[in-house]
């Protein structure tokens, strides 16, 4: 037997993959996207666009933008009962519905 693979992206094959009509580069309008501090932000892992990808552990979570750093923004994020902050592009960030 092979040893499992413990890489960081390891168990993300539905997740890390599109659809197939929605293959493809994203719309550029999501990179300009603007956050205000203190605004929800929910992370959707975007699997065509690599830099800024936050862990896949935070796919799905919603956080708090606490501030910029570059052109990415820090998001609080609890996870298992704790705080955590992420760094994260925009272009793996939604608004929220409401």
């Amino acid at each position: 037997m092979v040893k499992a693979s413990k890489g960081i992206r390891r168990r993300t094959r539905g997740i890390m993959s599109k659809k197939p009509r929605e293959r493809g580069l994203s719309p550029i309008t999501r990179t300009f996207q603007q956050f205000k501090i203190g605004e929800k932000a929910n992370i959707v892992i975007d699997p065509s666009f690599h830099r800024g990808q936050p862990h896949v552990r935070f796919h799905g979570k919603t956080g708090e933008i606490i501030g910029r750093r570059g052109h990415a923004y820090l998001l609080t994020v609890s996870e298992k009962g704790k705080e955590k902050v992420t760094i994260v592009h925009p272009e793996h960030l939604r608004k929220p519905s409401q």
